[in-house]
């Protein structure tokens, strides 16, 4: 399963990529706020920092807008990816964009059904937000599980991203399930490394080293 780290922060991301195991970046209108910088060369900063893909969200409401927004986007560098919402007119950007050969994310996905119409309309991602499901009092994986399925069934080439992670059973869930990437905040990055046992072990063999003779 790949990682994706969903942040705009430049110095979040240089981190993820020192440790080895960051495949590519998500970002949204909110992350890219959070940092206070100029949008597009902040996106240009974020796209020569690793080969991967980087999801870039597009803003607008009408269709040839959003279309227009993309291209500006996509002309930044080979490894943007456009993020589109999963409304009537999403689905005509996905479209659109596909017959371009623009890779794009459909973002805000609730439903197996929805995830199955981005996905005939030519997406290369969907974005299934398992978190906000089970803020619902949903069940958040078991969204990944259909659509997982659903795919398997016709053989869709579209990958899953698992999004909206809020804790390390969502990631370990999404591997399990054989989703094809989680997107996770750099804070929950570092959870997933952290055991009471590997602590306690580590403790123990310091000190133990301390006895030892050198």
């Amino acid at each position: 399963m790949k990682i994706f780290l969903d942040t705009a922060s430049i110095v979040e991301i240089k981190k993820g990529l020192a440790y080895g195991i960051i495949d590519g970046v998500t970002t949204n209108p909110s992350l890219v706020a959070k940092e206070g910088r100029e949008f597009l060369p902040l996106v240009r900063e974020i796209t020569a920092l690793l080969p991967g893909p980087v999801s870039i969200e597009v803003t607008a409401s009408d269709p040839e807008e959003m279309i227009a927004q993309a291209e500006t986007y996509a002309a930044i560098a080979a490894n943007v990816v456009i993020k589109v919402p999963i409304n009537l007119e999403g689905l005509q950007v996905v479209k659109a964009l596909s017959g371009r050969g623009i890779k794009t994310n459909v973002t805000l996905i609730f439903s197996p059904s929805q995830a199955l119409l981005a996905a005939k309309a030519g997406a290369t991602y969907v974005s299934p937000f398992v978190g906000r499901v089970d803020d619902i009092s949903g069940d958040g994986m078991a969204l990944v599980e259909d659509i997982a399925l659903i795919y398997d069934n016709y053989d869709i080439a579209t990958e899953i991203i698992v999004a909206s992670v809020r804790h390390p059973l969502h990631f370990v869930e999404a591997a399990r399930i054989g989703a094809d990437v989680a997107t996770i905040p750099f804070a929950t990055l570092a959870q997933l490394l952290h055991h009471p046992l590997t602590d306690a072990g580590m403790e123990r063999f310091l000190k133990d080293w301390e006895k030892v003779k050198h």
